[in-house]
């Protein structure tokens, strides 16, 4: 696994945004973890996960595109913080772009923030997590109506590993669905083997009685790898 795959897996942690226990999730899933990228709430934090964006786009899509697209609201800093580390880290000036939830009738009108697309422009689309693949579901028609440009792909932070609405895994339906690729800076997969009784700041983060939990989790909720 590459340094900065367990650079990021650590700072998760730190940041508190990958927690491990008994949750429930918006589906009714009753998950052993939760990952909440709303916890990324300060200068360093959002510096530090732009860059860990920025590699990971580079590593599987390259430099070669010109629009960042984060869907609302989540979406809307991380494309910031990843345009931002993309110029400082790899010297490309790639635009960003968001949507409204509402269209604006006045000042800078209609439902795109940020650059607006143009007809040609290769697009990366850019979440936090896709556990249902519904955003997309919302967004792609959005991006289609603005201008004719290609979606490269799709980058999450964390992959979660678990069935969406079928027997694969949400990136991977939207992939089948949309017909363009789909990737992760890290899967759950990496991440419980990298912490499975490693310490992090003085404690263990997954334990032996927390990765049974997760192994029983995909035993249930496991997308067909």
């Amino acid at each position: 696994m590459e340094s900065y795959k367990e650079e990021f897996i650590k700072f998760m942690v730190e940041a508190d945004v990958l927690k491990f226990g008994d949750f429930t999730l918006k589906s009714g899933r009753k998950s052993p973890f939760f990952m909440n990228a709303g916890a990324y709430v300060t200068g360093s934090q959002l510096e530090r996960l732009g860059e860990y964006y920025a590699k990971a786009i580079h590593d599987v899509y390259g430099t070669d595109f010109d629009v960042l697209f984060g869907p609302a609201y989540k979406g809307i800093p991380l494309a910031v913080a990843t345009v931002i580390a993309f110029s400082k880290l790899y010297g490309k000036e790639i635009r960003y772009c968001s949507n409204r939830k509402e269209v604006k009738d006045h000042g800078d009108v209609g439902i795109l923030l940020g650059s607006k697309l143009k007809d040609g422009d290769r697009v990366v689309i850019i979440e936090d997590v896709t556990t249902s693949g519904k955003s997309i579901e919302e967004t792609f028609p959005i991006i289609e109506a603005q201008a004719d440009v290609k979606i490269l792909g799709l980058m999450v932070s964390l992959n979660r590993c678990e069935r969406g609405k079928g027997d694969k895994c949400a990136l991977d339906e939207i992939k089948e669905t949309y017909g363009f690729p789909t990737a992760a800076i890290v899967s759950m997969d990496e991440v419980k083997e990298y912490l499975h009784n490693r310490e992090i700041d003085g404690r263990v983060i997954i334990d032996d009685t927390i990765y049974a939990a997760i192994e029983d989790y995909f035993k249930i909720y496991g997308a067909s790898r």
